[in-house]
């Protein structure tokens, strides 16, 4: 794949936030596996999204509870459900957990699509992220269900562009992280797939009330549509017009130069 030559299969690791029981973990899982790599799954063992690169765990005298656990489709196929969150997995992974340690990690399929700069907030790319700062590869792969969940998702739409976007992310050097967000369409049906560039937040804002009560009343979120008409070349316009669609993301990274535009600044004021 790509221009990576090794004497051994690629291992991927393969995480998501919505949890061990999601069909759309066990979906990602059996297309990487599929598509030639080792695989191993671990994901935390309840829900966990919107946890972002949290490396919370659930601990106890004993350490982190890790169950292992056999998935629909996956004989033979190394699984565990652990009691933390999708940063932490891969934390864990690069730290003595797994041997080897995996050289790839693909994070999903996330229930729900993962589009504009919110997404610092998803654990599906908090994951892939994380990946990142270990010297591995990341791939987040996300599903633009709605809000309401689906009786049957689409998952076909989002695995049948694993083996591309393995290729494509493969050819790059270690670090790099691409997301991946597909529409909830029949595999059929998708358009061809496109670069985006991230939308200024994201398809919603969270609005948060403040509401009086015993004793120090209560915080309530809820999700309102963006009043803002995204840019064409968007991840939310492109999905929209039914685009799967790519993008790079860059983990945190320092800005040089600080006190020399300070300087600079300053001599101007003079």
């Amino acid at each position: 794949m790509g221009d990576v030559a090794s004497s051994r299969r690629l291992r991927a690791l393969i995480t998501n936030d919505d949890g061990i029981d999601s069909p759309g973990l066990w979906a990602l899982a059996a297309a990487v596996r599929d598509a030639g790599l080792d695989v191993v799954v671990a994901a935390p063992h309840v829900d966990a999204s919107g946890v972002g690169a949290s490396v919370i765990s659930v601990r106890d005298d004993d350490g982190v509870r890790v169950h292992p656990r056999t998935l629909p489709g996956l004989d033979g196929v190394p699984a565990f459900a652990v009691e933390g969150h999708p940063a932490y997995i891969v934390y864990a992974a690069g730290r003595g957990w797994l041997r080897p340690a995996p050289d790839i990690v693909v994070s999903g399929i996330n229930l729900g699509a993962n589009v504009g700069r919110s997404v610092l907030h998803s654990g599906t790319v908090g994951a892939a992220l994380t990946a990142s700062l270990q010297g591995w590869y990341g791939l987040a792969v996300s599903l633009d269900s709605g809000w309401e969940p689906p009786e049957a998702p689409h998952w076909d739409a989002a695995t049948t562009l694993v083996p591309e976007l393995l290729d494509l992310l493969l050819a790059r050097d270690p670090g790099t992280v691409l997301s991946l967000n597909a529409p909830d369409v029949e595999a059929g049906a998708l358009r061809e797939l496109r670069e985006a560039h991230l939308a200024e937040f994201g398809n919603a804002q969270v609005v948060v009330e403040h509401r009086e009560g015993d004793p120090h009343g209560t915080l309530l979120s809820s999700l309102r549509d963006t009043a803002e008409e995204p840019a064409p070349d968007s991840d939310i316009a492109l999905l929209a017009a039914g685009h799967p669609t790519v993008t790079e993301l860059r983990t945190v990274t320092g800005v040089p130069g600080l006190l020399g535009r300070m300087a600079t600044s300053n001599a101007r004021r003079g």
